[in-house]
């Protein structure tokens, strides 16, 4: 048993790794749509990827990443609300995917593993383009993290003392589109928002400061994973929704933890 579950052990620790500081910032930020807007554009990278023959991973990071941009774009521009503008993203992004998926007559794609994700079926190729992806996140939040606390703080207060507050929230979008572009194979795109947010609401909840948040996020996405994976393996369940359960089980435990002050 541990021989089979150690890759799909070692794919969950990586992504509940990087899962739980851009979580935590996307808490802060209330930013949760804009990962649900991520998840439908990785669907777009696949087919995308998919129909052009080139790398999925290579695919589903430049898809996510061109749409952060976008975005970003959009908002400096100040057209129509943000909210609108993730709305449209999302569903046009979607759109395009499977629009992109019927042409593919020649290929057979299993969207279950894709919408759900596939979490055992994890290989030795996918350990190095999760940890890859890990290691670059986190070594820019390592980097960046006193600016991007300022930054989500107090953007104006942040802004008056020099910080270019818009860079850091390209780079902070950037950043959550890797993240949902090496999750979303192995967790599922409909459900991938869920493994940034749980675990980060759970944690605020017992935190004090933004550090302790993002390490006990990250604790706590480790332990869903380890949970989800273990009633995968005795009931037969889906590994990616499975892991999303545990994580919810979590943050209703947390909620009965008292309040620090």
């Amino acid at each position: 048993m541990i021989d089979f579950l150690l890759p799909s052990l070692l794919a969950g620790f990586g992504i509940a790794a990087i899962a739980g500081p851009l979580g935590s910032f996307v808490v802060w930020r209330k930013m949760a749509y804009f990962g649900d807007t991520l998840a439908h554009a990785s669907l777009m990278g696949l087919s995308l990827g998919l129909l052009l023959d080139i790398n999925l991973n290579l695919a589903l990071v430049l898809c996510c990443l061109a749409l952060a941009a976008l975005l970003v774009t959009f908002q400096r521009q100040n057209v129509v609300a943000t909210d609108t503008i993730l709305g449209i993203l999302a569903h046009s992004a979607l759109s395009v995917g499977l629009v992109a998926l019927s042409f593919l007559d020649h290929v057979r794609v299993d969207l279950m593993s894709y919408l759900f994700g596939d979490l055992l079926s994890v290989s030795a190729n996918d350990l190095v383009f999760i940890y890859g992806g890990a290691a670059a996140v986190l070594g820019l939040l390592a980097i960046f993290w006193r600016p991007l606390i300022s930054s989500t703080v107090n953007e104006e207060l942040a802004s008056v003392e020099g910080i270019n507050t818009e860079f850091y929230r390209l780079l902070l979008m950037l950043m959550i589109g890797v993240v949902i572009a090496v999750g979303m194979k192995f967790v599922g795109a409909l459900i991938i928002t869920s493994l940034l947010i749980i675990p980060a609401a759970a944690a605020r909840r017992i935190a004090k400061t933004p550090e302790q948040m993002v390490v006990i996020a990250s604790c706590i996405g480790a332990v869903a994973v380890c949970i989800g994976l273990a009633l995968s393996w005795h009931w037969d369940t889906p590994a990616g929704p499975s892991v999303v359960l545990s994580a919810a089980i979590i943050f209703v435990l947390a909620q009965l933890v008292p309040q620090r002050q």
